[in-house]
């Protein structure tokens, strides 16, 4: 069994040369040391689902969410930005990435506002499979009157 090895914070710098013809290349940055805005936080994630994460309602990607009321002043602050984003519809899809919080946690949020009846749910509108015969003649003749 081999003992587990000590990782230098600072690796060990080399004298520097007289002359360096190029720059060296930045290391990556280790997990530890994410830039600030791509760090994930599992516990606030934890925190904004609470422990029973696991009740959602059944939504798609495509499901359109629109807000019903105002945030009110005891929301959460997930809660209150998706309220705001939510004065037109918007999908669950587009919610996610706007919070930047993954799909699961969204729909934990939104379940929880659509019990406090504060946000609606609609299903996105389906398009007929094929078009109206009517409306395919008329741009056909339209196009041939060009």
């Amino acid at each position: 069994m081999i003992p587990p090895q000590r990782r230098r914070r600072y690796p060990k710098q080399e004298p520097e040369p007289y002359i360096r013809a190029e720059p060296e290349p930045a290391p990556p940055p280790e997990d530890d040391q994410q830039p600030e805005g791509e760090k994930k936080n599992p516990e606030r994630l934890y925190v904004i689902t609470g422990p029973d994460g696991a009740r959602r309602t059944e939504l798609d990607l495509v499901t359109l969410i629109v807000a019903s009321a105002d945030p009110p002043p005891s929301a959460a602050p997930e809660q209150a930005a998706l309220l705001r984003l939510c004065t037109a519809p918007l999908s669950v899809a587009e919610l996610s990435a706007y919070l930047s919080l993954p799909f699961s946690v969204v729909t934990v949020l939104i379940t929880e506002l659509l019990t406090a009846e504060l946000v609606t749910a609609r299903a996105p509108v389906i398009r007929q499979a094929l078009a109206d015969r009517s409306l395919l003649e008329a741009v056909m003749h339209g196009l041939q009157k060009l």
